[in-house]
């Protein structure tokens, strides 16, 4: 090869601080988050025999293997109907869940597209959040018949306008949970796995099929610890007038989720500057 050719080589280096989090980018880049988010949740059932329907009976299975368990266990609900209590619990962790896993597999799963052409690399965990959002707003629809059939037990109160407070942070903690372990699974691959056992044990750990008001002392107090726990909490409270939660157990899950967020997009920033080397 000639030196004229050699000394047409450039090298690219990333300049752009870890610090960065450029929202007018991120803007610009709007129909590809769109298009990610199309694919994303056509992606998931697509050539299978009921496809979108799977959004709907994938929490009916779940909340129905609950409402068995709970049942021979002699779980208490607070005094609300089980099948709806269970569904409410299982609605939001489903959403939280999605959130978290899909997020952790962002650059083992797109590394081809990242290797080949330049784009914010953040558009990929946020389409996840997207498109997770659409499936438990078709989830959410769901809860809305069961609710009526039901009526009796459902006391709609002020506290209903804190759903969409409490969906906003789930997707906080998922989406920085998510960064921070995706950051990590690049040179350590077996979290991907751990991960998903971890979603598995970590509904028991949430208020999702028994009520933080049969849990007591150290109990929970570990409970608490959990920052989706309280969240739950407020989105019965907001259904039925029952859930055991306080301002500051409220507060402390705000304050996780945010400092989560930071850190998981401050480790994932710090990553995608040399990931490629390392995929």
């Amino acid at each position: 090869m000639s030196a004229e050719k050699q000394e047409e080589w450039q090298i690219l280096e990333p300049t752009q601080s870890v610090l960065r989090l450029n929202f007018s980018e991120l803007w610009r880049y709007r129909d590809l988050i769109m298009l990610f988010v199309r694919r994303d949740f056509v992606s998931v059932y697509k050539q299978t025999v009921l496809g979108p329907l799977w959004h709907l009976i994938q929490p009916l299975f779940t909340t129905t293997v609950y409402v068995m368990f709970g049942g021979l266990a002699k779980i208490e609900t607070d005094g609300i109907p089980r099948v709806v209590f269970c569904l409410a619990g299982v609605v939001l962790w489903n959403y939280f869940a999605s959130c978290l896993t899909k997020t952790a597999s962002t650059f083992t799963s797109n590394s081809t597209i990242f290797g080949k052409v330049y784009f914010p690399r953040l558009t990929v965990p946020i389409s996840i959040i997207l498109s997770n959002l659409m499936s438990f707003f078709i989830q959410l629809f769901l809860l809305v018949p069961v609710l009526f059939l039901y009526r009796d037990s459902v006391h709609l109160n002020i506290y209903l306008l804190a759903i969409p407070v409490v969906v906003v942070m789930l997707a906080m903690l998922g989406l920085g949970a998510g960064l921070l372990v995706s950051s990590l699974t690049i040179k350590y691959r077996d979290l991907t796995y751990l991960i998903a056992f971890g979603v598995q044990l970590g509904v028991y750990a949430t208020p999702v099929i028994y009520p933080m008001s049969i849990t007591r002392g150290k109990i929970r107090t570990i409970m608490q610890l959990n920052p989706v726990s309280s969240l739950v909490e407020l989105f019965r409270f907001g259904l039925f007038g029952k859930g055991t939660f306080t301002p500051e157990t409220l507060l402390y899950s705000f304050g996780f989720a945010v400092v989560l967020l930071i850190f998981g997009i401050l480790m994932f920033n710090r990553v995608e500057r040399d990931f490629m080397d390392t995929v």
